[in-house]
């Protein structure tokens, strides 16, 4: 049997590497980036003019939309103020229910139920006052104490021994503070000096006699405004 050599002695043909076989071959250069075209005059006006038309546009939305949104707030807020005196009122509603049954009860009983009308009514001022602690209503202190415009609105003066000047007599009709800002002045009489007694007034005016007649040495003082007087030998016409 004979044996077969040939693939081991000859392995046959090398393979051969392609720079052997020819040149190799080059990539293709990138191609040269176009140069920017410059649009003509035409193109820029029709170009600003879309743009302007955009912008007009959104203003046009915005200024609607603003629009929209006063309408809206001003609803709001008078639906709210509507509310608040809603529940202000409702409020009260009660205290006047309790009037109309003082009121119905006295002409019920006569002048003889005179004492269940005044309590009754005090009462409803109670209730009334409890109404004002609940919307921070509160009085402004004013009998006593010093005058201060801020608060107070003096309708008059009246003089006493009692009161110290520049305090408040009398108070006429409360004044009352919503927290902290004033709902309405208190309406008082200021208290002042009383005026001094007429004989003490006249004793302090020969005491400033004298004390003028002393400062002009001894030369008496006319106070009553005559400077013509008539001498020894002038006989009064």
């Amino acid at each position: 049997m004979i044996e077969n050599h040939d693939s081991e002695d000859n392995p046959g043909p090398e393979p051969t590497s392609p720079a052997a076989d020819g040149p190799v071959p080059q990539s293709p250069a990138p191609a040269a980036e176009p140069a920017p075209v410059t649009p003509s005059p035409v193109e820029r006006v029709a170009a600003l003019e879309i743009e302007k038309a955009e912008c007009k546009d959104r203003m046009l939305r915005i200024a609607a939309e603003f629009d929209n949104f006063k309408k809206r707030t001003r609803k709001d807020i008078a639906e709210h103020e509507t509310r608040a005196r809603e529940a202000v009122l409702r409020d009260f509603l009660e205290i006047a229910d309790n009037l109309e049954r003082a009121i119905g009860s006295w002409k019920e009983g006569g002048e003889q139920d005179i004492k269940s009308v005044q309590n009754g009514v005090e009462l409803v001022l109670r209730l009334f006052k409890s109404k004002l602690d609940r919307y921070s209503v509160t009085a402004v202190d004013a009998q006593g104490q010093p005058f201060d415009p801020r608060v107070h609105d003096a309708i008059s003066q009246s003089p006493s021994a009692e009161a110290t000047p520049g305090t408040v007599l009398r108070e006429l009709q409360k004044g009352y503070r919503v927290g902290e800002r004033l709902l309405r002045p208190a309406v008082v009489v200021v208290a002042v000096a009383p005026p001094a007694p007429k004989s003490a007034a006249g004793k302090s005016d020969g005491s400033d006699a004298q004390t003028a007649q002393s400062s002009a040495g001894g030369v008496d003082i006319d106070l009553t405004g005559d400077d013509e007087q008539p001498s020894k030998g002038d006989k009064p016409s």
